[in-house]
């Protein structure tokens, strides 16, 4: 049984569960522009998805037994550098693995044909994709013209997921 309250229109009545929902579901409808046919017409076509997960210790262990060479093979300057502005810099590192590996497969290929340093995750605001080298050469022959990326961690694991996008023609 629900309990005594005013609906959405202001009338006094019984509300439970399903009225309320019903009712919102009605306003809901009420605000929503009808349209026919497509969206928008600049709408961006999706080319790849990826989506990746990293293990945040077996990270840190990798920057502790040799963090130059882990660096100089994952990472570019700039990586590097914004995941050490923090006490553990293994999370915002393991984000970044993820992320790039997340790229590579939304690009459609792995790390045996793209260098990880060709593919940068920024920090600092709202994640950036940049590509240089053989993965900028791969978003162009596939017609990708941008990346949008969402990152997630915690203290044991990140997570990403990647949408390469294209024109919409």
């Amino acid at each position: 049984m629900g309990a005594m309250g005013k609906d959405l229109t202001g009338q006094r009545r019984v509300l439970d569960r399903s009225t309320m929902m019903s009712d919102c579901c009605d306003v809901m409808a009420e605000r929503r522009p009808r349209r026919a046919g497509p969206l928008r017409s600049d709408a961006m076509e999706i080319i790849g998805l990826g989506v990746d997960l990293a293990d945040v210790a077996r990270v840190r262990k990798l920057v502790t037994k040799n963090p130059e060479a882990f660096r100089q093979r994952c990472f570019t300057d700039s990586e590097w550098d914004y995941a050490h502005q923090f006490a553990d810099p293994s999370e915002r590192l393991a984000a970044r693995f993820a992320g790039k590996e997340a790229v590579m497969k939304s690009l459609f290929t792995g790390w045996r044909r793209i260098p990880w340093v060709d593919i940068e995750i920024t920090g600092g605001g709202p994640p950036r994709v940049n590509l240089y080298g053989k993965a900028r050469q791969r978003a162009d022959m596939l017609g990708v013209v941008d990346i949008k990326l969402t990152i997630t961690h915690t203290k044991d694991t990140a997570m990403v997921f990647v949408i390469s996008q294209g024109d919409h023609e």
